[in-house]
């Protein structure tokens, strides 16, 4: 099947605005296959606390002291049994964050005449949207975001940050300045946990002062049959790490455990980290990126604020001779991360399938 990206195959109508309607069932286009769909057990609130993703106090990392080994080795625990794990004493201050929740919120309460006026298209994705990929025939997902562009600087397009409210740019600067300081304190243990020069990744992936940084908020609006649909249909991230600011009021994060769905409960002040397809690659499956999918709620909206560490646009990854067992051969073939992002902009959240593309004959 042929794609293109010069617009969406068909009009995009904010789920946000389909929500407000005040209807008691969803669109067809937001039903799932019935094998796709989330069980009733996945939108029971359950306890379970053999199942609860590592908590990382990475606190010795920040100051520099004589426990980063532990923190290490525990980082290394979780990227192989996991994939995802949260941390906590970040460096990022609640202040900020708490900043960086109101003022989207207040973004996304605005008129929906104010925010299509930054509607996105599927070449960059920049600025306000509500769905991913231009495959006609897909199923939407029941979400709206705003994605940006943060680094390199080149990157940015102003004219797709909202204007309102005014402090929403200087916040959302400050808040990727600060969540950037902590993915490179992370890539660098990663690296140091492979037994790499803990610089290995930085370099890999474009160069301390070249990594990219893009930024998706979401809004998940109430859904009247959650039963039916999904807030975020499962995929891996694309990039190197992810960075995630959840509501720690509203459980909607799920991530995939062998065949079984497991909620993510958000602790107060802590990020959820995951890695994504660039360290499987490189790390020729060491690591392996995880899918995850985010499930819709009936009596709740949602706030999530996804931080993506990417690798420089031009740069090439391939898995890392380092790692290659001197027996067999790379598993993944090179390909630059522009290339790669084409994937899912085209065809939208599928799974493993993008990195799974990406092995070698």
């Amino acid at each position: 099947m042929g794609y293109s990206l010069n617009g969406w195959p068909e009009p995009v109508v904010p789920v946000q605005l389909i929500s407000n309607s005040g209807i008691t069932e969803i669109p067809a286009k937001y039903i799932k296959p019935p094998t796709k769909r989330p069980s009733l057990e996945s939108l029971e609130t359950k306890v379970d606390t053999d199942l609860y993703i590592p908590v990382i106090d990475i606190s010795p990392l920040i100051r520099g002291s004589d426990h980063t080994d532990e923190v290490t080795h525990a980082i290394s625990h979780a990227c192989k049994e996991w994939g995802f794990f949260q941390v906590v004493h970040h460096g990022v201050t609640p202040d900020l964050v708490q900043k960086m929740k109101d003022v989207w919120r207040e973004f996304f309460y605005s008129p929906i005449a104010v925010k299509k006026i930054y509607s996105n298209n599927p070449t960059t994705y920049e600025g306000y949207g509500s769905r991913v990929g231009v495959d006609k025939e897909a199923i939407l997902d029941w979400g709206d975001y705003f994605f940006l562009y943060l680094l390199p600087e080149s990157t940015k397009n102003l004219d797709k940050w909202p204007k309102l409210p005014p402090n929403l740019r200087e916040i959302t600067e400050k808040y990727g300045e600060e969540v950037m300081k902590l993915c490179k304190v992370l890539i660098k243990a990663i690296s140091k946990s492979l037994s790499l020069d803990e610089s290995y990744m930085l370099k890999a992936f474009g160069g301390d002062d070249n990594i990219a940084e893009t930024l998706r908020v979401n809004y998940y609006p109430k859904c009247p049959q959650p039963e039916l649909t999904l807030g975020l249909s499962p995929h891996s991230d694309p990039g190197v790490i992810t960075v995630l600011l959840a509501d720690e009021h509203v459980k909607g994060c799920q991530v995939k455990k062998g065949d079984s769905w497991v909620d993510i409960k958000p602790i107060n002040g802590a990020f959820i980290v995951n890695i994504g397809d660039q360290i499987q690659v490189l790390s020729n499956a060491i690591y392996k990126s995880v899918e995850h999918r985010v499930v819709a709620n009936a009596q709740s909206e949602r706030f999530s604020f996804a931080l993506f560490c990417n690798p420089r646009g031009d740069m090439t990854i391939g898995s890392a001779p380092e790692l290659v067992d001197p027996l067999s051969k790379p598993l993944y073939d090179p390909i630059t991360f522009d290339e790669y992002r084409m994937y899912v902009r085209t065809r939208g959240p599928l799974g493993k399938l993008q990195v799974e593309s990406l092995k070698a004959a």
